[in-house]
């Protein structure tokens, strides 16, 4: 089956304990509506930085990323349905891209 990379944009950190909680347990109801199309749940991502022939840069990129997933699904009409339920996308803070795994 065909593998797909979320790549999460915006979101951020919580700012108590209690919201903590509150965020992974939604990431984790998610996860397990998707079953087993999860390959790798991921984790979040600290500020990256952008290597090219000028040189590089920490600025995080025009558009940086907040976190990774894995899923495999029958298509990416599949996958961009399951992206659709992203806690970050539904409460609005940020979006999923998605991209297919070129196997090699």
């Amino acid at each position: 089956m065909p593998k797909f990379v979320f790549a999460y944009h915006g979101g951020g950190a919580p700012s108590s304990p209690e919201e903590g909680q509150k965020m992974m347990a939604a990431w984790m109801k998610w996860f397990e509506t998707m079953g087993p199309a999860v390959i790798d749940g991921g984790n979040p991502v600290g500020q990256s930085h952008t290597v090219s022939a000028k040189g590089v840069t920490d600025n995080g990129g025009a558009n940086p990323i907040s976190g990774y997933s894995l899923i495999e699904a029958k298509d990416i009409k599949a996958a961009t349905e399951m992206a659709k339920g992203c806690p970050m996308v539904i409460s609005g803070s940020g979006s999923v891209e998605v991209a297919p795994v070129m196997e090699m």
